[in-house]
């Protein structure tokens, strides 16, 4: 009797020797697999962010195409009176002031000789498109450029495709478009030298 119940407490050391040690085994291993597994997800979480973050900064380098200021500056290609073929686009990389204007307006011609001082004291290219559509004829358009002695080139918006397509209403009007080609100024109406000059000083 007394060797059953020596052998069964012996048998349930053992067995209980075993129990703890398997517990022991597996409590240590738990750790390690709840930072494996907090380490995954916290690479998965970083990776994720940082798509996010590299797509914003992707989209705030690509602006709308659009007519307000912070907007890429739609492009367009005219004749000028030269008989050249000119492309916004094709001044990427330079400061571009477009003016919209006819020679029957009375605020173009007061705006004109500012516009030629503008462009004579400062690195701006000015293309200054003419509503050609409203104009009697393109001799009227060149007669108004050897009055003024303007020296810029004259886009000739002949059917005024470019005029309705940055929805000129009041004219003379004017963008002030950066290197990147995005729209920082944009004035209904005449301006004089000191207001061209400050607002090409803000750009880029």
């Amino acid at each position: 009797m007394k060797k059953t119940i020596i052998i069964v407490i012996v048998v349930g050391m053992l067995g209980w020797a075993v129990y703890d040690l398997i517990l022991q085994s597996n409590n240590s291993a738990a750790p390690d697999n709840e930072v494996s597994e907090q380490e995954e997800s916290s690479f998965v979480s970083s990776q994720g962010n940082e798509t996010v973050v590299n797509e914003k900064s992707e989209t705030a380098t690509q602006a709308a195409v659009g007519l307000n200021v912070g907007d890429m500056a739609p492009d367009f290609q005219l004749q000028t009176l030269a008989g050249e073929t000119t492309k916004l686009s094709d001044y990427l990389g330079q400061r571009v002031m477009v003016n919209f204007w006819a020679t029957w307006c009375p605020p173009c011609r007061a705006e004109m000789p500012d516009m030629e001082k503008f462009h004579q004291a400062k690195d701006v290219v000015i293309l200054a498109v003419n509503l050609t559509e409203t104009e009697p004829n393109t001799q009227q358009v060149q007669n108004f450029v050897n009055e003024f002695n303007l020296t810029f080139p004259i886009l000739l918006d002949e059917e005024i495709e470019v005029a309705t397509s940055y929805g000129i209403r009041p004219i003379p009007t004017s963008f002030m478009i950066d290197s990147n080609g995005i729209i920082q100024y944009k004035a209904l109406g005449a301006l004089n030298y000191d207001l061209m000059v400050q607002e090409f000083e803000k750009m880029k």
